[in-house]
């Protein structure tokens, strides 16, 4: 098991640490104000990309709470925290007895997160809310992403939602809410976030220490990105730009030359520790199809956008039947390489 924590991607904060928020101040406001009214909902639905700061909000905001414990005293604007406070600390250490993080557990013999929140997680929750029950103090989960909760894990958070203790707080990070049960979203409140501007998502960025430059690469990083700090890490840290450069290449070429393109991405993708970068090339690979198929459809050819929307589908399965399997992932990536040609 690595020092690295496997949620974090390098260069990145981990989210209770980070005490820099760039492009949400909207949703900022709207929490500190229904906090401030006493009115604020039990569970509220923090909806948008990946990696735009949907768990750095929830965790401020989780400080200003637990910061401000009654309502009616609280400021009507987060602070930015103060990580040397002690429940910034606490907060930080995962040492705060009325904070709780739900997300995928690591394995203990690989060092890398498992494939789902299972419903011995979300059991912490219920023996977290049954231990602090009589302190009177606020209690929050964070459960983050809600979309890796398996059905047994999704079923017993919504038996939460339905019956909250006194003083509970659920945020609920979703990057893609229609994987959510409707009943969970129901039981929500929804505050939506927008993917980063270019000039937010510069200035989170350069808060980690990365600048873009003027040149191509910057303008890649900015449009391929998609406002997403984690996506702008995985192009500049991950090699994302020289794996995407690599793809357009190989289906750009023909004959003996593509071929041995394809071995050559394909051996990076499979490399050792290669499951974040494979990651972002798989949601690549899936945009660039879903858009082909789109744009078929737009210049009429139906046949082909069908052709197009079922490989999509049926690269999806094959990616999902090689890792429950533990098929060979060269071959799995050629095989996917052929058919997206």
């Amino acid at each position: 098991m690595t020092d690295q924590d496997p949620h974090v991607l390098e260069g990145a904060l981990p989210p209770p640490k980070n005490a820099h928020l760039f492009g949400h101040a909207a949703a900022e406001d709207f929490l500190a104000r229904s906090y401030k009214s006493g009115k604020i909902h039990h569970a509220i639905l923090l909806e948008g990309p990946e990696g735009i700061g949907k768990a750095t909000l929830a965790f401020r905001f989780a400080n200003h709470v637990l910061s401000h414990p009654e309502p009616t005293a609280a400021p009507d604007h987060l602070d930015t925290p103060d990580l040397s406070s002690p429940i910034s600390r606490q907060i930080a250490s995962g040492a705060s007895h009325n904070l709780l993080h739900l997300t995928r557990p690591v394995d203990e013999k690989t060092g890398r997160a498992k494939t789902a929140i299972t419903v011995d997680e979300v059991r912490r929750a219920g023996h977290f809310f049954s231990q602090t029950s009589g302190t009177g103090n606020w209690r929050i989960v964070i459960i983050d992403p809600a979309d890796d909760l398996n059905r047994n894990a999704a079923n017993a958070i919504l038996k939460m939602l339905e019956e909250p203790p006194r003083r509970a707080l659920f945020l609920v990070l979703s990057h893609a809410p229609g994987k959510l049960l409707p009943t969970i979203r129901s039981r929500c409140q929804t505050l939506r976030l927008s993917p980063l501007g270019d000039q937010d998502l510069g200035q989170a960025l350069s808060a980690l220490g990365l600048a873009l430059d003027g040149g191509k690469t910057g303008e890649m990083v900015l449009d391929l990105s998609k406002g997403s700090v984690a996506q702008a890490l995985k192009l500049l840290n991950y090699g994302g730009t020289e794996i995407i450069t690599a793809f357009n290449d190989i289906m750009a070429s023909e004959g003996p030359a593509a071929r041995k393109a394809m071995h050559r991405l394909a051996d990076v993708l499979s490399g050792k520790d290669s499951e974040v970068i494979l990651g972002f090339f798989l949601e690549h690979l899936n945009d660039h199809l879903t858009d082909r198929a789109r744009q078929s459809a737009l210049s009429g050819d139906m046949e082909a956008a069908d052709r197009q929307a079922r490989l999509v589908s049926e690269i999806a399965e094959q990616v999902s039947i090689s890792q429950a399997y533990n098929l060979d992932r060269k071959q799995t990536i050629l095989s996917i390489l052929d058919a997206a040609r």
